[in-house]
């Protein structure tokens, strides 16, 4: 393949996993923005923009309560400005800049001065309304696709999607194939491949499969993910990229009640996994090369879309019970973080000094920083985008 065959490629893949990735960001940016402004505005406070995406303003208009809504140039997020974040009001520009006191008018409809609880409310919103979407994006999948409820007990070793970058796209595995032997050993069912994969890691295996009315034989090295055994210590697992196909399955609809439950559970579950995810990266139970930023995100985005609006759907859900737990850990910039340091002044009695809240919050970003630009690495690490530098140079 000659460089200009793989640049377009490689463009070609970036444009099927951008759109995606920007719809769901978009969705998710909007709804979390959605929830600080709605109870913003219920406490009275007087919201001066909402903006998806950042940067210079693309498309925009006021409405009736004076409220800048805005589509901006970097589509990377979204912020909401309230009124009176200070006690004071800037006023001119430059060298004559300077600070007022707010009038009564103003007073009243300014963020600084509602009550602590007001505050709080309008921080918690952003985060409380992810979780709300899930509960709901699950339930309406419930009521009108249904619970997918398989017939068989256990799904077939059959290829239900494969993971670009893997083993199995390396070696040229398929959706649809089903493997009936790995080397010596028989399979029937996916946890038999599951049981000899996870056995072999960095192994070259032989796969029989068939394709169609074909038999076919093809040579996979399988690749890795390492994590701790029951010992404590680190032990390689085989990674071979493929997922289950569902193979037949019945879907039963669910009423609106029984499916609201039912997306209450799921959500749960969700936040319980991410929640024992961060544990084991602390405890060294995984390892911290597995986590992703934006780029593996956008990258399951394009996945997913290619299988349909259920799973576009169910994955926005997932997507967002993440964004609302992340902003409520306790790190200075993240909603979170506001609302640590309102507990700290609801037990004061008056909230932290200028100062303190100033080194909190270049702590926090400093924090958001770092870990941005790690998990950045991972990702291109991961997407093999060096090895991509490399074939252009070589």
């Amino acid at each position: 393949m000659d460089i200009l065959s793989l640049f377009l490629a490689k463009l070609s893949f970036i444009w099927e996993v951008g759109i995606p990735f920007l719809v769901a960001l978009t969705i998710l940016v909007f709804v979390h923005e959605l929830g600080h402004y709605a109870i913003a505005r219920w406490c009275n406070v007087k919201v001066e923009v909402f903006s998806i995406g950042f940067g210079p303003e693309i498309k925009g208009w006021d409405d009736s309560h004076g409220t800048r809504w805005k589509i901006s140039a970097v589509p990377l997020g979204g912020y909401v400005k309230m009124f009176g974040e200070s006690e004071t009001i800037l006023e001119g520009e430059g060298e004559e800049e300077k600070e007022r006191p707010m009038t009564p008018e103003e007073v009243a409809v300014s963020f600084h001065h509602k009550l602590l609880m007001q505050r709080a409310a309008v921080v918690f919103a952003g985060p409380f309304i992810n979780f709300i979407f899930a509960v709901l994006a699950f339930a309406g999948l419930f009521m009108t696709l249904g619970v997918p409820e398989p017939v068989s007990d256990k799904p077939l070793a059959v290829v239900g999607a494969v993971s670009p970058n893997s083993a199995a796209d390396a070696g040229g595995l398929k959706p649809g194939d089903q493997i009936i032997q790995i080397d010596e050993s028989n399979v029937t069912y996916f946890a038999d491949l599951q049981k000899i994969i996870g056995a072999n890691p960095e192994k070259n295996l032989i796969f029989r499969i068939v394709r169609g009315d074909k038999n076919l034989t093809i040579n996979i090295k399988t690749g890795f993910r390492t994590r701790k055994n029951e010992q404590g210590k680190p032990a390689k697992i085989g990674l071979l990229g493929v997922s289950a196909h569902p193979g037949v399955v019945k879907y039963t609809r669910q009423n609106p009640a029984k499916a609201l439950w039912m997306g209450v559970e799921r959500t749960y579950v969700f936040t319980v996994r991410i929640l024992e995810y961060i544990r084991d990266i602390f405890v060294g139970k995984q390892s911290v090369d597995e986590l992703g930023g934006i780029l593996r995100i956008a990258q399951i985005s394009g996945q997913v879309a290619e299988l349909g609006i259920a799973s576009f759907v169910s994955f926005l859900a997932i997507l967002s019970v993440n964004l609302g737990l992340i902003n409520l850990f306790p790190i200075p910039l993240l909603d979170g973080g506001h609302l640590a340091f309102y507990t700290i002044e609801a037990i004061r009695g008056r909230p932290l000094g200028p100062k303190a809240q100033e080194y909190g919050f270049r702590l926090g970003l400093t924090f958001v920083i770092v870990l941005f630009l790690f998990v950045t690495w991972n990702d291109l690490v991961h997407l093999k985008f060096f090895e991509f530098i490399t074939g252009l140079l070589t």
